[in-house]
């Protein structure tokens, strides 16, 4: 399989089907198949989801004002679609929201996409468009080799980029202006140089 497949006939049955370790989506009545996270970005998912769940969830002390989610299954309209992170405002969701829940049929407000060389084009070309027809209001682009983070706000005539940060830069971006994000946080380390070697010496 390549790492972007489009697949006929449609059915959410093949969801199901696809192999381990391809995360499946219907775009505009075509299924696609992208391999799930490596390394970089499965850091960068993880982290973002930290940053912003560690300020927005009320048990650790933060205004409970948005429900943060990872990689839900959006099923909107005839459209399925699987962003690594998304949130919707509290006052539009049920607190907390149903536990057994396959899928989300309501719109989220945020979504955020980590890029990957697999899907790049795929999130900008093809998710971007799917996003703004659903009534996303924003989406972040975080691209763990370049190390950015692109904030998009919908308009009507399309998405606007309204932000971009990089390296290691402490965001206050839309639609969470209140929560400070230290964008270093979500690359990976470094390599550190290599430790000497002990040579033994007869």
């Amino acid at each position: 399989m390549t790492a972007l497949q489009h697949l006929q006939p449609t059915s959410h049955s093949l969801l199901s089907a696809l192999p381990s370790g391809w995360v499946g989506e219907i775009l505009d009545g075509e299924l696609v198949a992208s391999p799930r996270l490596s390394v970089a970005p499965a850091r960068a998912a993880f982290m973002m989801g930290v940053e912003l769940g560690e300020r927005l969830d009320t048990r650790r002390g933060g205004n409970g004002r948005w429900c943060l989610l990872r990689a839900p299954e959006l099923h909107l309209g005839e459209d399925i679609l699987v962003p690594d992170l998304a949130a919707w405002r509290r006052e539009r969701v049920a607190a907390p929201p149903e536990p057994g829940a396959a899928f989300f049929t309501l719109v989220p407000d945020w979504v955020c996409e980590v890029l990957t060389p697999a899907t790049t084009a795929l999130d900008r070309a093809r998710k971007l468009p799917l996003y703004a027809r659903a009534g996303v209001s924003y989406v972040w682009l975080v691209d763990p080799v370049a190390r950015t983070l692109e904030v998009y706000q919908r308009l009507k005539r399309g998405w606007l980029l309204t932000a971009s940060h990089e390296d290691d830069a402490l965001v206050r971006a839309e639609p969470f202006t209140s929560v400070p994000l230290e964008l270093g946080s979500l690359w990976l380390p470094d390599a550190p140089e290599e430790m000497p070697r002990l040579v033994a010496v007869p």
